[in-house]
């Protein structure tokens, strides 16, 4: 189906095709005959489990953030056949992000490049669309989390730790994200120095609020891969330092090297297939240099790009473009995939 609809969706502005297809996702996940329905067409018949992080993972695949900021499709998406999926990245107050146009798709080069700036509804309204109705079975909620724009870089502890006491009690695991290219100056977060600091006092509010829940809550943070080596061992450092569960790498790049679309141009971060081998790389290099647990995202565009995340040392592994160009098949088709190729 989704090869028809295709040429529909790319007719359209992207933010708005991505707004029909999150409605869409909404409606069918807001009633189990809706979920029945997209479990039908679309779920794995065979996946498997992977335990990380204290939890079980129904299979190795998730959602990553960026794709549902406000919480509004999860449930649908969990019908999909997803592990684990990823909302946000949620800011303490609602925001509008940056001036339009800001998404691009690039199909020559099966990319896209976004300027988004964390848009969305804020955590009171996140925090009501996770709580409120059924909890799909099974699958594994992250909850993503930012600074907004408007808060100075030297009080994002002030931002992240709220976010985090609000929504420890409703996922099942949280990540601090430092590396956006969209909000000034973020990145600057990733420096050993800053890094520690802010993991630290975020860390230290995650264990008062576990210990209140009675639960473990792991806390991972993500970082770019635009990151040098020095750089790297530095955040890696920070994130040993301050004892942060685990590593989501990565983000999207600022690098533009070889691209052919006349949209290459666009400020943002680019994401998709242009990613995929630079996203593999520094995930090799994370595993031999850090003991943490790794989800890979970036430039997963099909099967063997999974397979090849994995391979290189990750845990878990995160789609998101990718569903841009494959459609909702490509949850089962990795699923499905990865399943057969277990011993």
């Amino acid at each position: 189906m989704y090869p028809l609809l295709r040429p529909l969706l790319f007719s359209m502005d992207p933010e708005r095709a991505h707004r029909l297809s999150l409605h869409a996702l909404r409606v069918g996940g807001s009633n189990p005959v809706g979920r029945a329905s997209i479990r039908a067409l679309y779920a794995p018949r065979k996946q498997q489990p992977v335990e990380v992080f204290g939890l079980r993972f129904p299979n190795a695949l998730g959602l990553a953030a960026g794709y549902d900021k406000d919480g509004l499709g999860w449930r649908g998406l969990a019908a999909m056949g997803f592990g684990h999926v990823e909302v946000g990245t949620v800011t303490v107050r609602a925001q509008a992000g940056n001036p339009k146009p800001r998404v691009f798709r690039l199909q020559e080069d099966r990319a896209v490049i976004n300027r988004l700036g964390f848009p969305g509804l804020g955590a009171d309204f996140v925090a009501a669309r996770l709580a409120g109705g059924e909890r799909p079975c099974g699958v594994i909620l992250g909850v993503n989390v930012g600074k907004n724009k408007d808060t100075p870089l030297e009080d994002a502890a002030s931002d992240y730790v709220p976010l985090v006491e609000r929504f420890a009690a409703l996922a099942d695991y949280l990540v601090v994200n430092v590396s956006s290219p969209n909000t000034p100056q973020l990145r600057e977060l990733q420096t050993g120095a800053a890094l520690r600091a802010l993991l630290t006092t975020v860390r230290q509010a995650r264990d008062a609020r576990a210990q209140a829940l009675g639960r473990s809550i792991p806390l991972l943070v993500k970082l770019a891969p635009d990151l040098d080596d020095a750089a790297l061992d530095d955040a890696l450092g920070a994130v040993d330092d301050a004892a942060i569960d685990g590593v989501i790498a990565t983000n999207t790049t600022i690098s533009r090297e070889g691209l052919r679309s006349p949209h290459k141009g666009e400020a943002g971060g680019l994401s998709g297939a242009p990613l995929t081998a630079m996203s593999t790389a520094l995930i090799h290099k994370i595993v031999q240099r850090c003991d943490k647990p790794v989800i890979a995202v970036g430039g997963v565009m099909g099967l063997d790009d999974a397979r090849a995340k994995l391979d290189a040392g990750a845990k878990l592994v995160q789609v998101y473009t990718g569903l841009v160009y494959g459609g909702p098949g490509l949850v089962r088709d990795i699923v499905e995939g990865l399943a057969a190729q277990s011993p």
